[in-house]
């Protein structure tokens, strides 16, 4: 019996609404086998999900959602089977939260100057890690009566243009892959159909991403449509790169999205847990 697979998720480490036992209890609960905790910028709540997740029969892989500046775009490189003890992976993280301070509380000086005031220690009350993020700022929003919902909050508050935006200056993608390849892990592309890029941006990202040493796309996606799966396997089996799935779970705060309800890979993609298996990688898995 083929083993079900969801190797993106968050929790209150990031920008997640369950803690990690929390979250690993209903991936058991899901029928989930495979479960990866990929938190944003941060390693904090994997000790916690291991120590859980050995209760159950759920395996947890170790893993971090990485924000990458590339070509003056922000993308998500996700890294899974890690060690997280490796220095450089946490000296790497560790610059990458640096920035995440000083832009939630440019946030939260950008909100003042529109009558919004106190949004830092209002969105600091949603974050119980290391990650303040825009995702705390859009629920303290929502709980003032700014906005209706945290969707309402991006489009009026969060992106580009709009009052709270603070463009990024993250990890170059060179370094993004070197901190995961370095803690023994596999990078993969996040939600790639989710950055709108033409064939050919998408070709030369896949490109540079390939040269840097990453191997693997995120083909199904809790954000990828139907029609997406198929485009993104096609990239992956084109380019030669191994291809994940994730349903990237936040939390009951994204009910349109379900722990560990994703498809099965489209036929002819190479699942990157077959490097696990093949190679017998697996050994930072708990």
């Amino acid at each position: 019996m083929a083993l079900h697979y969801d190797l993106h998720s968050h929790s209150t480490a990031s920008d997640g609404t369950l803690t990690p036992t929390e979250l690993v209890s209903l991936a058991a609960k899901s029928s989930v086998d495979v479960l990866a905790l990929t938190d944003h910028d941060t390693t904090q709540g994997i000790q916690e999900a291991q120590k859980a997740a050995s209760n159950t029969a759920l395996t947890l892989i170790p893993g971090v959602e990485i924000s990458v500046t590339w070509n003056a775009r922000t993308l998500h490189i996700v890294g899974l089977n890690l060690d997280i003890n490796n220095t450089e992976l946490q000296s790497g993280l560790a610059s990458v939260l640096e920035f995440r301070n000083w832009r939630a509380h440019e946030i939260s000086r950008r909100l003042a100057k529109h009558d919004i005031h106190d949004a830092y220690e209002g969105a600091l009350q949603y974050a119980n890690g290391d990650v303040i993020s825009r995702t705390h700022y859009a629920r303290f929003l929502v709980e003032k009566g700014y906005c209706k919902n945290v969707r309402d909050v991006f489009k009026r508050y969060l992106v580009s243009g709009k009052p709270g935006y603070v463009s990024g200056d993250w990890a170059s993608l060179e370094n993004a892959i070197g901190w995961i390849t370095q803690a023994g892990g596999q990078a993969v592309i996040a939600h790639p159909a989710r950055y709108r890029l033409t064939a050919t941006k998408m070709r030369k990202l896949l490109g540079d991403f390939i040269e840097c040493g990453g191997v693997g796309i995120e083909v199904v996606s809790g954000s990828h449509s139907r029609d997406e799966y198929y485009t993104m396997a096609n990239f992956a089996r084109l380019h030669d790169l191994y291809s994940s799935a994730g349903s990237d779970y936040h939390g009951p705060i994204h009910p349109w999205i379900k722990l560990g309800r994703i498809p099965a890979l489209p036929d002819g993609c190479k699942p990157i847990w077959e490097l696990w298996d093949d190679e017998q990688e697996a050994q930072h898995i708990r």
